[in-house]
């Protein structure tokens, strides 16, 4: 198996991140939402980057990417919409198609589900799937999310709601 390597998102990486964009980008819009044109270049990377590391500083995100052996991005994730008072982050992730099926996806997720209860206390984490999306369904049940039920009036057509509880004991570690 390759070597990948998960960490933090930094400032310097706005050229790796704009070239894995443009390379997945037909791949990801068939999956999730298509990005504004004005994100696929150097400033728009920068600006994007710019305003999640603000939000990681004041505790609101938790961007990561994942490389390979030679430090190339191949896949990205994050905690967003961290909330302290209710415990709470949303996650999302991002595999270049290249990588599918190697198991990034869970390592990441594995990754974000461990800072999500040691750094960030957290005892709830959701995620959004596009229902036709079933290799991120699968990754969300083996890290141990289930699929809720939305109640009548916010169903929604085309996504489904995953919940996964953390474990508070671990939070005291």
């Amino acid at each position: 198996m390759k070597a990948f390597r998960i960490r933090e998102l930094k400032s310097s990486d706005a050229q790796a991140l704009l070239a894995f964009e443009i390379r997945n980008r037909e791949w990801f819009e068939s999956h999730i939402d298509a990005r504004d044109p004005s994100f696929y270049s150097m400033q728009g990377v920068a600006e994007h980057i710019e305003g999640y590391l603000s939000d990681f500083a004041i505790g609101a995100w938790h961007p990561i990417v994942i490389e390979d052996g030679s430090g190339t991005i191949v896949g990205r994730a994050n905690l967003k919409g961290i909330n302290q008072s209710t415990g709470s982050a949303e996650v999302g992730y991002r595999m270049g198609r290249d990588t599918c099926g190697q198991g990034l996806a869970t390592q990441a997720l594995r990754h974000l589900i461990e800072q999500a209860q040691s750094r960030w206390q957290l005892t709830q984490l959701v995620a959004y799937v596009f229902k036709e999306n079933a290799g991120s369904r699968k990754v969300l049940a083996r890290c141990g999310f289930v699929l809720e039920q939305p109640s009548s009036n916010e169903a929604s057509e085309a996504e489904c709601r995953f919940v996964r509880a953390l474990n508070p004991d671990l939070n005291a570690r």
